[in-house]
């Protein structure tokens, strides 16, 4: 046998004999090294440990704490639920068990409606199943076999024919101990390499996420390397479920869903209403302070213009209508109608670059499967911008807009976020050429601000590359906001051009960006990231006025007209009850400051203040009370 090089990732070399497998490496380098292995990397591929390794390569073992690890570990997971479900439901048809966010799910076509106690006997079953300790065995078959050996799944036969039309002439099949599955893995060496796991919770879900599809059962879990991490990771799902911004939308009386008149469809109430307003008047300004141009575009546009854009015919998920003969999509984004005012009159260089900035409401026909609360929905709003500027102020353009959304993050509460270089798609336009430069301007840019990123290979926009920003909540949760796209195929496809300082058209970049997300999305995250208990700056209502008895209300109406003169959102207990019911309802309702006001404190022109976060105050004559509120009312401010 001949030695083969192995690059390690500290640039250091190792040889090793031809056919010497992934986990024998690991056990040369180091003992604890070899036990915390999860799987390895081959060339930037991801191996089974037990693969043989038959050339040079760039070499790495992969454990839990690595980026892939996780997914590695619980996909292996997955496949053990799964053996567990058909051995206990033998009737049931499996469908698809992919890792997720802290987890994994499998998908069941069955017409068992899992319970609680279900969950606890398939626990029961995946920990026999782990004590086996059985071995994962990795076999590819042509897809005339893989029809074969699920012949009776009308789910994995689809995807057989979907691997199939992609080109792949191989399809992967893995095994442990009687339990056969469709993936491409990696896994883990064995079974028994699950060291603490927990199925957590049921949903229905729809095959495809299409609700024209059978409807699923849908099983989560999570597993990690020890019980401590298994515990860490069980109290964050009781934290989320306390932060649910659903459920904190109907306590907190801020929106509501009606399925009878459309799914996925908003609506505000007062209280939501206010805080999105809020939020809005604030990007509003900032905006404005950056030199962006407000404008306002039609929710409808003729197909014509959507096929230009390419969004018709790359199948974007829209809504259309016919008027008067003629074919009308709903917009699903902003950037068509700013580009027709950007080519209403000539544009001169001197002109650029040119920003405009539309609060615009737009729809996107979302599968029913998909849809969740304030997170997914069908009908929202984008705090949406595009920057035309010449090639040589790009980079510029693109520093201005990553400063704005670190600041926008830092003043709403996120000053931890990870940020993603996301690529060229499958499907997509514009020229190679186009999609190298845009990219390249992209990587300069995130270089020139000293920003650290990840690749998201092939989750660019069909027609430019991007930079995605996910913040870290509370909870060290991260959620996609900011996104700045770079795109020299719209300005084409438009034949927009500005007059150039040589006298000739030239054609314009164009960046497509938000600093916040959909604002749906957004107010999503920041309700769960505050729990609702929002900064003064944010609360749709910053203090409660309650008086003590009946004849107290005056005064108290009082006190309510001067807060709204100096711009307080206010509200006011009319009702009778005890003074502890009114206090504890304004604490259930997270309104930062209570303004009590009885006899004494209409003797004095006081109050007797409350804060949601640090109790009673004390009493304060009205005009420090309302300073102190007026104090903590300003963008960023906690306290």
């Amino acid at each position: 046998m001949s030695a083969i090089r192995l690059t390690l990732p500290d640039g250091s070399e190792k040889q090793v004999e031809r056919g010497t497998t992934v986990l024998q490496v690991a056990e040369q380098i180091g003992k604890r090294l070899a036990q915390a292995a999860v799987a390895g990397k081959l060339d930037g591929k991801l191996v089974d440990l037990s693969t043989p390794i038959e050339q040079d390569a760039q070499f790495a073992v992969i454990t839990f704490d690595s980026p892939e690890g996780p997914d590695v570990y619980w996909h292996s997971a997955a496949h053990v639920m799964a053996d567990a479900v058909v051995r206990l439901f033998p009737k049931t048809k499996l469908t698809i068990g992919p890792p997720v966010d802290e987890g994994f799910y499998y998908d069941f076509d069955t017409d068992v409606t899992f319970s609680d106690d279900d969950l606890a006997r398939i626990e029961e079953e995946m920990g026999k199943i782990i004590a086996a300790d059985a071995a994962f065995e990795r076999r590819e078959v042509s897809a005339a076999e893989a029809r074969e050996a699920f012949k009776d799944n009308p789910y994995k036969l689809e995807i057989v024919d979907e691997i199939e039309a992609a080109g792949d002439q191989k399809i992967s099949l893995y095994r442990h101990g009687g339990f056969v599955d469709l993936c491409r893995g990696p896994h883990l060496p064995s079974t028994g390499r699950i060291k603490a796991f927990k199925l957590t919770s049921v949903a229905g879900a729809y095959w495809h996420g299409d609700e024209h599809n059978p409807m699923l059962q849908r099983i989560y879990g999570t597993a990690y390397p020890d019980r401590k991490l298994l515990d860490e990771h069980m109290h964050r799902i009781e934290e989320a479920k306390r932060r649910d911004h659903r459920k904190l939308g109907a306590e907190l009386d801020l929106f509501s869903f009606h399925q009878e008149a459309g799914a996925g469809l908003v609506y505000y109430h007062p209280k939501g209403a206010m805080l999105r307003q809020t939020v809005l008047d604030f990007s509003i300004k900032e905006h404005l302070k950056r030199g962006y141009d407000l404008v306002r575009t039609p929710h409808l546009i003729k197909s014509d213009i959507w096929y230009t854009s390419g969004h018709r015919q790359q199948g974007y998920p829209m809504y259309f209508t016919e008027i008067d003969g003629q074919e009308y999509g709903v917009k699903p984004m902003n950037c068509p109608g700013h580009i027709l005012i950007f080519k209403t009159r000539t544009r001169s260089y001197r002109d650029l670059p040119i920003r405009y900035f539309e609060l615009g409401t737009v729809y996107r026909h979302e599968r029913a499967g998909v849809l969740h609360g304030l997170m997914r929905v069908r009908g929202f709003t984008q705090d949406d911008a595009h920057i035309f500027c010449r090639e040589d102020q790009l980079e510029d353009e693109l520093t201005g807009v990553i400063d704005f959304a670190a600041f926008m993050m830092r003043t709403f509460g996120f000053p931890e976020y990870k940020v993603y270089l996301a690529t060229r798609p499958e499907k997509s336009v514009g020229s190679d050429a186009q999609w190298e430069l845009a990219t390249s301007k992209l990587v300069e840019a995130l270089e020139a601000n000293h920003l650290p990123y990840e690749e998201d290979p092939g989750g660019g926009a069909f027609y430019g590359p991007k930079i995605d920003v996910k913040v870290k909540d509370a909870i060290g949760r991260l959620w996609q906001c900011p996104t700045i796209q770079c795109d020299f195929t719209q300005p084409e496809r438009f034949d927009i051009t500005y007059v150039g300082e040589d006298g000739q058209p030239h054609r314009p970049v164009m960046v497509h960006r938000v600093v916040l997300a959909g604002i749906e999305r957004f107010l999503g995250v920041l309700i769960e990231n505050y729990a609702g208990a929002f900064p003064v700056w944010l609360a749709p209502v910053q203090v409660s006025v309650l008086p003590i008895t009946d004849r107290n209300l005056p005064y108290a109406e009082k006190v309510v007209a001067r807060l709204i003169d100096d711009g307080v959102r206010v509200e006011i207990d009319r009702f009778g009850g005890t003074l502890g019911n009114k206090i504890r309802q304004a604490q259930t309702q997270k309104v930062p400051f209570m303004f009590v006001v009885g006899d004494k404190e209409e003797a004095a022109e006081a109050v007797a203040v409350r804060s949601r976060d640090k109790g009673d105050l004390g009493p304060m004559p009205l005009d420090d009370a309302v300073n102190a509120v007026k104090k903590l009312d300003v963008p960023g401010a906690t306290g």
